[in-house]
């Protein structure tokens, strides 16, 4: 069912997700952005702010790690940082944010030089031990894929009751 990892279109992907992510929420009221599917998740607005953390603090740094052949286990990832780090500030400065951290870093993977020995180099992530990067670039892609499934079902849940009947055609509601 699946395909073999292919660094290129993995890039096709990761460049096109800000673009995506934009044009999601871009110009949308406070409303859409803040609203979330109950206690404990996240809101538009949290998904951005967590895109953009991992553009500054975990896809290329623990790339980097692995081609250094650093030793050490990459550092946590905070995956709540974003809503302290980015409160209140605006959606439009944060899609923005992203879109120019990808292209650093997209830039920053091309300079790396990666070939199919270099995907294999291991690094040491503080929960699972042992990844390649390979592991990590395909997870960077599917991440990425996640939340954008997350921002559209966040955003499709604000309107499950007035859909009436048709809900029961429509899996992102009940899923």
């Amino acid at each position: 069912m699946g395909m073999p990892f292919d660094q290129r279109s993995a890039v096709l992907v990761l460049a096109r997700t800000p673009a995506v992510v934009r044009a999601l929420l871009h110009g949308l009221p406070d409303a859409w952005l803040e609203a979330n599917e109950g206690p404990e998740t996240w809101s538009p607005r949290d998904i951005l702010g967590h895109f953009v953390h991992g553009e500054d603090t975990d896809w290329i740094t623990r790339a980097r790690m692995i081609l250094q052949r650093a030793p050490e286990p990459f550092p946590p990832f905070d995956r709540f940082a974003q809503f302290q780090r980015f409160a209140g500030v605006p959606i439009p400065e944060l899609l923005d944010r992203f879109a120019a951290r990808r292209r650093e870093n997209l830039a920053e993977l091309e300079r790396f030089g990666i070939g199919p020995e270099e995907l294999a180099f291991r690094g040491v992530h503080p929960t699972f031990g042992s990844v390649t990067l390979e592991e990590l670039l395909a997870t960077w892609v599917v991440h990425d894929l996640n939340h954008i499934g997350q921002l559209s079902r966040v955003l499709a849940k604000q309107y499950r009751d007035e859909v009436g009947p048709w809900k029961q055609f429509l899996p992102i509601l009940t899923r």
